[in-house]
């Protein structure tokens, strides 16, 4: 299982760096055709995107739609873009189901934003991996995040 672990967590480190340097195409590579990727609201963390209020809840073609709108150029909310460094660590395996791998992650983002305070984003994230050659792909992202209020981090503009 450790072994496994290492390859979780080497392919979240790539993740992470591609991320933080804005490489979302080459991110957008990463996912499966059904992916999904989810913030909920930290008052029902476990909650249906379908029923409960969510802060992001795309499905594989809002993805797709999302990284086309932050790479334009005429994205205010990223012009310039902001710089980002996550720290990514105590990456576990939690189940292991034919070919795929719910693996969990804490994490710390900074984000920089000229004129503006730094903003830090702190959580875990769940994953959902789809064993791919010799490495995943993304079924699943679930961002976790820690802070009691949402509302003084400010938007969520990147992809956290």
């Amino acid at each position: 299982m450790s072994a496994l672990r290492s390859d979780v967590e080497d392919f979240l480190f790539i993740e992470a760096d591609l991320l933080d340097n804005w490489r979302l195409k080459e991110w957008e590579a990463l996912l499966t055709d059904d992916a999904a990727y989810y913030i909920p609201a930290n008052d029902d963390p476990e909650g249906d995107h379908r029923s409960s209020l969510f802060i992001i809840a795309d499905d594989r073609e809002r993805i797709h739609q999302r990284i086309i709108r932050v790479l334009d150029p005429n994205c205010h909310a990223e012009s310039p873009r902001s710089r980002l460094t996550r720290i990514i660590g105590n990456v576990c395996i939690r189940e292991v189901q034919g070919e795929f791998v719910t693996a969990t992650a804490n994490f710390v983002a900074h984000r920089y934003r000229r004129y503006e305070r730094m903003g830090e984003y702190a959580g875990n994230c769940r994953y959902i991996l789809k064993r791919h050659g010799e490495s995943f792909l993304i079924k699943e992202r679930r961002i976790f995040l820690k802070s009691h209020e949402l509302g003084s981090l400010g938007s969520v503009s990147f992809i956290l």
